[in-house]
């Protein structure tokens, strides 16, 4: 078996809500400090032990390539696997296993706008003990709004400044078994159909993280989390 750790990274994505600033690059090479947002979780796999990154390109995805290179730079060894036509996650997925040895056990996913510093080892241990096909890393819902709290008389006790909801969201960050390849659609999203296969049968675990973690999704997101770096109330692995 390969002593290779491999990771894909999903970074073929428009960004479209975050134009101007992917109007001349894709969403994963939009700047935070003057650094690529897929740099960052680069710099977190890595701390993790994953040796080779496997970047799922499509949109302006000759960036993500001329930035990289061959990986020697960053401390992996760059792979790219490109959509000629749209693929869908699940699809572009597909395609770039192919790049990963067969004798791989577990490939480490993650979507191209997600940064974290959760540690992989207790997500792996999670899906050894389960002997799922997939491991899914869960978040608490961010609400977009402060919380009021009030007491029974109706006075005003506390104000919470963007809290948590009471559910579990999908943080975009997987450890799949490799075979899983052939589970996966040609063309297609795998949270549409591979997911719920798997969900099915029982096969797909759910590790619940109370580590920090974002998706940029807008400027905003660009901002909070500048600010939380600059602030040091963001410590991130690698970098």
């Amino acid at each position: 078996m390969s002593d290779r750790f491999y990771a894909l990274s999903i970074a073929g994505g428009r960004g479209e809500r975050l134009r101007p600033l992917t109007d001349n690059r894709p969403k994963p090479m939009v700047e935070i400090n003057g650094k690529p947002i897929i740099s960052y979780q680069v710099d977190w796999m890595r701390a993790q032990g994953v040796t080779d990154v496997v970047f799922l390109t499509g949109y302006m995805g000759g960036m993500i390539q001329d930035y990289f290179g061959d990986g020697s730079d960053h401390g992996i060894a760059a792979h790219y696997s490109t959509e000629k036509t749209p693929l869908g996650r699940g699809g572009a997925l597909k395609q770039g296993l192919s790049l990963v040895p067969t004798d791989t056990k577990n490939v480490l996913v993650a979507n191209g706008d997600v940064i974290t510093n959760q540690p992989l080892k207790p997500i792996a241990d999670l899906h050894a003990e389960s002997k799922a096909t997939g491991t899914m890393m869960l978040v608490p819902y961010p609400s977009q709004y402060g919380v009021v709290e009030s007491n029974d008389r109706n006075i005003v006790t506390q104000f919470i400044e963007k809290g948590s909801l009471p559910f579990w969201i999908n943080a975009g960050v997987y450890l799949f078994d490799r075979q899983i390849e052939s589970l996966l659609p040609d063309i297609g999203d795998h949270e549409t159909s591979t997911f719920q296969d798997l969900a099915k049968h029982g096969k797909l675990s759910a590790y619940r993280s109370d580590m920090a973690w974002t998706s940029i999704e807008s400027p905003k997101d660009l901002t909070d989390i500048a600010d939380r770096i600059n602030e040091g109330r963001l410590v991130l692995s690698g970098g």
